[in-house]
């Protein structure tokens, strides 16, 4: 059972950087189609407000799957990296830039730095969920065989599926953004501002579904042995799930219980990357088992072990910094009115 125990740790810190550091990317997809200085300022003022206290911490749930990764199951991350090192590479560097523009926008004073830092933040924020979807299409639609480097190194990334997953990422991400956005305008009493990212939420839940429903057909040329699970294998409950509380999170934003409507949004989300995952398992790479990949006990039960002692630390640690930073804040300077 270890194994198992470390692949459901793996898969809940992915789902965590999904919900937590995918809407910190949305952020950076809304602030790039905000407009200009004048108009989209106060939305930028928002954003900034919402992702500035964990822009940094979203991406400790990256580096946690990383590192189980490479310990838990060495075999499928040495043949992840090596094959599809063209997307993840590309992805490294988006989070470079884009988290170093964050930082420097703040900082500068004069007008045509903070729009280059700004442009270079918002193309990374669409650019860096992009390849990352690519990458986790390449796994799902078993483009990556086992070995190092044994893939194609393009059209393993570069496919219908891959695209769609790319695109999904990207669409989800905004959704995320915008739903949570709407709570801490709300809670800033900013209705206009509130008004604003509830329309967007909602054309992105709409887009993010027909995205959905062109991925399953994608999936049906494209991988079929994917999508016979998730519409008729064990997979099947978590895509219901997922339609089900995606309808619900659009009829909760119309009636504008944005409280409600986060932890809609989420089960949407963790749904379907909860449905791809149960719908491969226990298959992770082409030819490969869950049993096959895993590192050797010893390696597992010090691994988990050192998990949970961390966990002790950094859960309640994670929980303090969102709870604080999610009671109501007007900035000290000038009070927040709406969008221009």
């Amino acid at each position: 059972m270890l194994a198992e125990i470390m692949l459901a740790a793996l898969w809940i810190g992915l789902t965590a950087y999904v919900l937590f550091g995918g809407a910190d990317f949305g952020g950076g997809v809304w602030d790039l189609l905000a407009g200009g200085a004048v108009k989209g300022g106060r939305q930028r003022e928002l954003i900034e407000h919402s992702i500035g206290p964990v822009w940094e911490a979203n991406h400790v749930w990256l580096i946690f799957v990383i590192v189980l990764m490479w310990t838990g199951i060495p075999p499928v991350f040495a043949a992840v990296a090596s094959t599809l090192y063209i997307p993840l590479t590309l992805a490294a560097l988006g989070i470079i830039a884009r988290g170093s523009a964050f930082a420097f926008r703040k900082a500068s004073t004069e007008l045509w730095q903070r729009r280059l830092f700004g442009a270079t933040f918002a193309f990374s924020s669409v650019v860096t969920p992009f390849f990352l979807g690519t990458a986790a299409g390449a796994i799902a639609s078993r483009r990556v065989p086992p070995g190092i480097a044994r893939g194609d190194l393009v059209t393993s990334w570069l496919n219908p599926t891959s695209v769609v997953a790319g695109l999904l990422a990207v669409g989800t991400a905004a959704y995320l953004a915008a739903v949570y956005l709407t709570r801490d305008a709300e809670r800033s009493a900013e209705r206009v501002l509130a008004e604003a990212f509830r329309g967007r939420a909602l054309a992105a839940g709409v887009v993010v579904g027909l995205l959905s429903a062109a991925g399953l057909l994608v999936l049906h040329a494209d991988a079929p042995a994917l999508f016979a699970e998730l519409t008729s294998g064990r997979a099947l409950p978590f895509l219901v799930l997922s339609i089900v509380a995606g309808l619900a999170s659009l009829v909760l934003l119309w009636f504008r219980a944005y409280l409600a409507v986060r932890l809609s949004a989420a089960l949407a989300v963790a749904g379907l990357l909860w449905g791809w995952g149960v719908g491969q398992y226990p298959t992770l790479l082409p030819g490969v088992t869950l049993r096959d990949a895993a590192a050797t006990d010893s390696v597992l039960a010090a691994s988990l072990g050192t998990l949970a002692v961390g966990a002790l630390l950094l859960v309640p640690s994670l929980w303090w910094l969102y709870a604080t930073f999610q009671r109501g804040h007007r900035p000290p300077e000038q009070p927040l009115h709406g969008d221009g």
